[in-house]
């Protein structure tokens, strides 16, 4: 109770004091600019559709540096499946009521996001992620590949993957980006002319492999056709950001990890100030860059992560971060805190703190509780007495 009173009075008034001030200074340099790249995404504490929590992070693309946290507790909105809108609507309102004026925002497919993009915020040219849409595709695909008659899929799997990538990055607008992607159902059959004027033929030189070709007509480009090119993967196609990305923003989900466990439980306040201190530690760290050795060569690191299924990556280690912000944090507490903590005590309960998940169910009293109670192993006139099968049956011992 000690602790948890200290942690309460002090520690957590601290890390939002920290976090408001740093905030602060990043809102003052995005307020001078006139174009601000966003990228957004929600980070829920457990998987599925029963999640407590949802934390809407706000990142600036041009630094990699969080620049805002939206924590929205489930039954604010009613449901789960609405924690990723509500957050990106709370955070754009805090964003435009600071003066920073948003000119792009890069997030992932959710289809609630897109519309309310579309619809509420036309002035905002809406991105999606390209790692988010390569994701499901390949999921797709590598079930499509275990299917029988299939195995040149497989062959291809990375080259689509590539692809996707090369259509994004090289074309000026998103009708361009669709031309070069559609135009792979052709190249994998050995055909090299299309139709669209946007890009007429492919740019590479000819292939003298012909076993690697699929052939026209057939199942596995039925099946192809089916997942690359249906409307709504068009759609996204047609979005696809050309420049920014969100993988920095998936790596400080990883970091919250550290400081927020899927597997602890914590209170709002709690969970709030655990999300300010990942973001902190993450963006004192976002400036590093990559390391070298010490004949002055940059460093790279190969990789075999479990979800690759095998394949490698090539990572590029950064020079090692300092911990200013736990000396900042440190100051903060023994030399502000502790000495007058009622100003922080105030700010920290001005925090808007919703009811817990079942204040929103009726709660019956104790006393009309208890009578309605029925152990299912009990029945009318047996209370209190030892069952048996022929009791639970009323007498036929025959399984019900």
């Amino acid at each position: 109770m000690t602790h948890r009173n200290h942690v309460h009075n002090y520690i957590l008034p601290s890390v939002l004091h920290k976090w408001r001030s740093h905030q602060s200074d990043l809102l003052e340099g995005l307020k001078q600019s006139e174009t601000v790249s966003l990228g957004g995404d929600m980070r829920v504490d457990s998987p599925g559709h029963c999640t407590k929590y949802g934390s809407y992070s706000m990142m600036d693309l041009s630094t990699n540096k969080i620049v805002d946290i939206q924590l929205v507790q489930s039954n604010e909105v009613g449901s789960s499946v609405r924690l990723e809108k509500e957050g990106l609507i709370r955070s754009l309102e805090f964003l435009e009521k600071s003066g920073v004026k948003v000119a792009s925002l890069v997030t992932d497919r959710h289809t609630q996001v897109q519309k309310f993009v579309r619809e509420q915020k036309p002035d905002i040219d809406h991105f999606c992620d390209v790692w988010h849409l390569c994701k499901a595709l390949t999921k797709k695909m590598n079930a499509m590949s275990k299917e029988k008659d299939r195995n040149k899929v497989k062959i291809w799997r990375k080259s689509i993957k590539n692809h996707l990538y090369w259509s994004a990055s090289g074309s000026s607008n998103g009708e361009e980006t669709v031309a070069k992607w559609t135009s792979l159902l052709n190249h994998i059959q050995n055909v090299h002319v299309h139709e669209n004027p946007l890009f007429p033929k492919c740019l590479h030189p000819p292939s003298t492999d012909k076993n690697k070709w699929l052939k026209p007509a057939t199942k596995a480009i039925y099946k192809l056709e089916k997942v690359l090119m249906n409307k709504r993967v068009l759609g996204d196609v047609k979005k696809l950001s050309p420049l920014h990305q969100t993988s920095a923003l998936e790596g400080f989900h990883s970091v919250i990890l550290r400081f927020a466990p899927k597997n602890v439980a914590f209170s709002y306040l709690g969970m709030l100030c655990r999300l300010y201190l990942a973001a902190l530690h993450f963006n004192e760290k976002s400036g590093h860059t990559q390391a070298r050795t010490a004949a002055g060569e940059l460093q790279f690191k190969i990789k075999f992560p479990k979800a690759k299924r095998g394949e490698h990556v090539v990572s590029m280690p950064k020079t090692k971060y300092s911990t200013e912000y736990v000396t900042e944090l440190t100051d903060i507490l023994f030399n502000e805190v502790i000495q007058d903590p009622a100003p922080f005590v105030a700010d920290m309960k001005a925090v808007a703190v919703p009811g817990f998940l079942c204040s929103q169910y009726e709660q019956p009293g104790k006393s009309d509780a208890i009578p309605s109670h029925m152990s299912r192993f009990s029945c009318p006139g047996c209370e209190g007495t030892a069952l048996t099968h022929g009791d639970l049956t009323h007498g036929d011992p025959t399984p019900i």
